[in-house]
């Protein structure tokens, strides 16, 4: 295995791309793309302690390639944090249904409690080192949603701006993206670890 590979633990499309543009001197190749399916359990209690724990069981599976993974969600802080780690987990159905039971949630909150946090963890391990960065981005619930030009919760997160995640152009959205500060911290920190990858 070529030692600037990176195994990718993700089969998002976006997150790939955005892996792919970011880490610009590694080769990202998706975990699926070699054949390769791990399921590890999500039980840390934060983000990162996710991240870090997906990176590192992939990495010593795979015999010491590299993995990146990731680990991401909301924190509300009128409902003291939720659904956090459960961000995935707590509502069976779509993204959609899932962004109208959180506005339900919040049914005649004013804007000023409705805060909310988006957080994105990266980790990369070998197996032996493990590296990771934790970055996030605040705003407000939305009272319904809007916006065609996302995926997740990006429909019911309203900037101070006033326009949400998913009405944000495609560069605007970059400019502010957690997953792509994270990355960049990442790539920062690989640079300045002797041997590492």
């Amino acid at each position: 295995m070529d030692s600037n590979e990176i195994i990718m633990a993700s089969g998002n499309k976006g997150k790939i791309r955005e892996a792919q543009e970011i880490l610009k001197e590694y080769k990202i190749i998706p975990m699926k793309e070699i054949g390769i399916e791990i399921d590890v359990e999500e039980d840390q209690e934060t983000f990162e302690g996710n991240a870090i724990k997906k990176s590192e069981i992939i990495a010593k599976e795979l015999n010491g390639k590299t993995c990146l993974a990731d680990d991401s969600g909301i924190e509300i802080e009128y409902l003291d944090g939720f659904p956090g780690v459960y961000t995935k987990r707590w509502h069976v159905g779509t993204d959609r249904e899932r962004n109208l039971a959180i506005i339900e949630k919040l049914k005649n909150v004013p804007k000023e409690k409705r805060k909310i946090k988006f957080i994105t963890a990266m980790a990369i391990s070998d197996g032996n080192n493990t590296i990771s960065s934790v970055e996030y981005i605040e705003g407000y619930v939305a009272e319904y949603v809007r916006g065609d030009n996302g995926f997740g919760f990006d429909e019911i997160f309203e900037l101070e701006n006033g326009k949400t995640l998913a009405e944000l152009s495609e560069e605007e959205k970059n400019e502010i993206s957690a997953r792509r500060k994270a990355l960049e911290g990442l790539k920062n920190k690989i640079k300045n670890i002797d041997n590492f990858m």
